[in-house]
């Protein structure tokens, strides 16, 4: 008789217990069931379903009581991969990551995002199966596919909704296109959101509240607490660009159409712009980071003014959100601390004392990896989810 989730009683509850195994910690049979409370002949059904699995491996023995050691048991972090794909305006990121999280292969390449989903996406499925052949996996093998890109979606059905930069991507099924190629679920999130889980999952996992902040050609912000990302009601959560900063010139119009937007104030095409204004010769949010570099004072003065202008933004959300770490992140991230200086330079100044009292306000840690890392940590945490576990497992032991 099957049991009301649809599976076979005896497996039930599987997946439940693989949760106190996915930190790769090795334990045995009698410490699983001190952490659970479940009897010795339920611990060892499941550990025995879990090994025929394929997803627990023994790991050597712990150290004897008296009688034969006990086995110890870990994730078997190699018994199927991710794909994690990273889209840019300009670049494609695609990597194979193992049930851990840990990179296997990885190849960036220059891709336009207006040539349209069908290009785009086509390309990046192309490179992820070479990819899959140099490590010796097959397709079969892809557990599920996360691809972060650079502007609104809709979580729940992958879907992009009318992205700016991302011309003919409206309302396009990329989890269908993609699904036809590989098994498993295909999940789709904004860029600035997988880079917030990326650098939770990479540093900061011991911080309840994290808020990650994009700065490059646009601006945006993920928000993650207690591990979740909060993507609000469509999944627009975090688009501080748009948010107008007080004192802000009137005749500064932001693509959107409104005034004093603070992307229009303090990403990258705006610095630049104010510096072409003083003569100096730059275009992009990468001739910017290399005029700080070289000491320019024009260059310093437009990064900490732009962080100041973030700042301002920023303290708004200390306020409401009480953060336990702000992370700064995206090319202009690497301006160093001058955009930080002018960033903490207002945040401490505006924000409720108690707001900023352990807050830490730092640079990226995952660097350009972090879409990459947070992709592969999305699909990660939901094939590795109780009921996905109990699915997985019934199926391949059947």
């Amino acid at each position: 008789m099957s049991s009301p989730a649809g599976l076979p009683p005896t497996l039930v509850g599987t997946g439940d217990l693989f949760q106190l195994l996915r930190d790769g910690t090795p334990r045995t049979r009698g410490e699983l069931a001190q952490l659970s409370s479940l009897a010795r002949s339920t611990i060892t059904a499941r550990v025995d379903a879990l090994l025929s699995s394929g997803l627990l491996q023994p790991v050597g023995e712990a150290a004897s009581t008296g009688g034969r050691p006990p086995t110890r048991f870990a994730l078997n972090r190699a018994d199927r991969v991710v794909l994690a794909i990273d889209l840019g305006a300009s670049h494609a990121s695609v990597a194979v990551s193992d049930l851990s999280g840990q990179v296997l292969d990885q190849r960036t390449v220059q891709s336009d995002i207006a040539d349209g989903p069908v290009v785009v996406l086509d390309r990046v499925a192309a490179i992820g199966v070479e990819l899959l052949g140099g490590i010796d996996r097959q397709v079969a093998d892809v557990a599920g596919v996360g691809i972060g890109v650079p502007g609104p979606v809709e979580h729940a059905t992958g879907r992009p909704a009318n992205p700016p930069i991302m011309p003919g991507w409206h309302d396009f099924d990329i989890p269908a296109h993609l699904g036809r190629q590989f098994a498993g679920p295909v999940l789709v999130d904004n860029d600035v959101n997988l880079m917030a889980l990326g650098e939770y999952v990479t540093s900061w996992q011991t911080a309840p509240h994290l808020l990650l902040v994009k700065v490059a050609t646009g601006i945006g912000a993920g928000i993650v607490t207690d591990g979740r990302l909060l993507r609000g009601a469509l999944g627009s959560a975090g688009d501080l660009g748009h948010v107008q900063v007080a004192g802000a010139p009137q005749d500064v119009v932001c693509r959107c159409g409104n005034i004093g937007c603070l992307e229009a104030m303090a990403a990258g095409p705006a610095i630049a712009a104010a510096l072409r204004g003083q003569g100096l010769d730059v275009e992009s949010s990468q001739d910017i980071v290399d005029a700080v570099s070289a000491g320019d004072i024009a260059a310093l003065q437009a990064v900490r003014a732009a962080g100041r202008d973030l700042g301002s933004v920023l303290a708004t959300c200390v306020n409401l959100l009480n953060p336990s770490v702000i992370v700064i992140g995206g090319k202009l991230s690497e301006a160093g601390e001058y955009l930080l200086a002018g960033v903490r330079e207002v945040v401490y100044q505006r924000s409720l004392p108690l707001a900023t009292h352990d807050l830490r306000i730092v640079s990226t840690s995952a660097g350009s990896q972090g879409g990459i890392l947070g992709a592969s940590a999305m699909v990660i945490d939901a094939v590795l989810a109780p009921r996905a576990v109990d699915e997985y497992v019934a199926r391949r032991i059947a």
